[in-house]
């Protein structure tokens, strides 16, 4: 957290330490299979409403971004963090694959919409995530974020409650051109 505290002396805003911390918890979570601990997640930078973060795991690079929502909306009584992911693992040859973490188990079988622009694609749901379906898929979007100023992402619960959260683009290309830098890609 030692990343948050220089944040906070800079004068980020509440909100922003707010998002970050949540970024932060969740990404550590996320890559917490056994070797990734919390020391090793290093806060790269804050690019607007989105923040790139670098860690080893298993010794290998792993950078990614992320952003939370500016809006969500839905009819739900309970709700996990919300976040947005770009992951690259060069090792493992997987890079610019996009994450959609809900706070909820989506509803079996349906697919979640993200819409930026014009333009809607489908991501696959697992549980509390929601993926690309392949890497095609995975680099449409990366530059359909890289073009646009908003993102919008639809999804339906287990319950049946459907979610509508809105991600300001703003700050992503810096976020993604930072990360691949610290990746070498």
């Amino acid at each position: 957290m030692r990343g948050l505290a220089r944040l906070a002396s800079e004068g980020i805003t509440v909100s922003m330490k707010k998002a970050l911390s949540a970024i932060f918890c969740l990404t550590v979570a996320v890559f917490s299979a056994p070797v990734a601990r919390a020391q090793d997640t290093n806060l790269i930078d804050v690019f607007d409403d989105w923040s790139a973060f670098a860690l080893k795991q298993g010794g290998k690079p792993v950078c990614y971004i992320g952003s939370v929502p500016t809006k969500s909306a839905g009819k739900y009584s309970k709700r996990g963090d919300v976040l947005f992911l770009v992951t690259h693992r060069p090792a493992a040859k997987a890079n610019g694959v996009v994450n959609f973490q809900t706070g909820y188990a989506f509803k079996a079988g349906i697919d979640a919409q993200l819409i930026i622009g014009k333009t809607t694609y489908k991501l696959f749901t697992e549980g509390e995530d929601a993926w690309a379906f392949d890497s095609k898929s995975d680099k449409a979007i990366i530059n359909a974020l890289i073009r646009g100023a908003q993102m919008v992402i639809k999804g339906t619960s287990s319950r049946g409650t459907e979610t509508t959260d809105t991600f300001s683009l703003k700050g992503f290309t810096a976020a993604y051109k930072a990360a691949s830098k610290a990746c070498k890609l």
